[in-house]
């Protein structure tokens, strides 16, 4: 291994990718660490393959960073048997080397929004598996810092879209190719539900102003997304127009279907318990982080009009 950079990020998927970005452009350095050492990224990027469970492994690859950065997600229909595994694999390096450790998290732990929106308050009410999971591994965190053992901050995005979104986004791959191609769509969910979306790259620059910010441990923050939150359908018809073709015919993809397929790929079936979040409004306010830190969402037509670039050159 070469000498440690400032950041190591655990993980190398859209959004460990976005947060090396938002660093580079700070004109900092990055480690980044995942289970096969390699990854797509600039050659002047030392990418260290292991075990992030070990964390004898995880506190060598860390020591000497300043900030640490947890962004690992394991295949959906093993999160119960790894995830806690690796999150406490980053919280010991945090501990042994004292870096501030940045977890990544989604909004699973809330439970129904049942017609309030989503703030860093509210309560871990989850009636799902794996929103019970987030909310016990949030908990652990939370608890890590408060016990001086860890300086932890946390940051938590709704459902994402942008560049390597890919098939895991509801506005990704089934989106964005069939309004370059003039066809169909697919979504989950009820498409005309208002339902909060974040923006990979905003993301990412939100855990960059997570590690750098004297202000951010020990606490939850939303990550920021658009205020004025739209529909499904609303938003696909936008990346339709940014494509230039007619406003396009859009498939929902219902309940049953998605048991149907789950009855063959483990992450559809992992996916059904999740489809609450598509039947009432899901509206996650993020304004702390933008009043608090400075952090603010890029405009919606822009993040979709970029995230067309990336699939049209992609």
């Amino acid at each position: 291994m070469t000498a440690v950079p400032r950041h190591v990020i655990f993980g190398t998927g859209a959004i460990g990718l976005a947060a090396l970005g938002a660093l580079r452009r700070r004109g900092e350095t990055a480690r980044l660490v995942n289970r096969s050492g390699h990854a797509r990224v600039p050659d002047d990027v030392e990418v260290i393959g292991g075990n992030a469970r070990d964390p004898a492994f995880t506190t060598e690859v860390a020591r000497g960073a300043i900030v640490v950065y947890q962004t690992l997600n394991p295949p959906y229909a093993q999160w119960s048997e790894q995830f806690p595994l690796l999150q406490a694999g980053v919280l010991a390096a945090a501990e042994a080397t004292g870096a501030r450790l940045v977890s990544m998290e989604n909004v699973y732990m809330y439970g129904r929004p049942a017609g309030r929106v989503l703030t860093e308050d509210r309560a871990y009410e989850a009636h799902t598996t794996k929103g019970r999971l987030r909310g016990r591994m949030a908990s652990e965190l939370l608890a890590a810092h408060d016990a001086g053992r860890a300086e932890v901050a946390i940051g938590r995005a709704s459902d994402y879209f942008g560049p390597l979104g890919g098939a895991q986004s509801n506005l990704g791959d089934r989106v964005f190719p069939a309004a370059l191609a003039g066809k169909t769509a697919t979504v989950l969910g009820d498409p005309d539900q208002p339902h909060t979306y974040t923006y990979i790259p905003d993301i990412g620059e939100g855990l960059a102003v997570l590690g750098e910010h004297p202000d951010a441990p020990g606490h939850v923050w939303h990550l920021p997304n658009d205020s004025d939150t739209r529909s499904t359908r609303q938003l696909v018809d936008l990346v339709y127009r940014l494509a230039g073709r007619p406003r396009g015919r859009l498939r929902r993809l219902p309940p049953v279907v998605l048991r149907a397929l789950g009855l063959v790929d483990p992450t559809m079936r992992e996916l059904v318990e999740m489809q609450y979040q598509f039947e009432e409004p899901f509206v996650v306010d993020s304004s702390t982080i933008t009043n608090k830190l400075g952090v603010e969402a890029t405009p919606v037509e822009q993040a979709l009009a970029d995230t067309l670039r990336e699939y049209r050159h992609g």
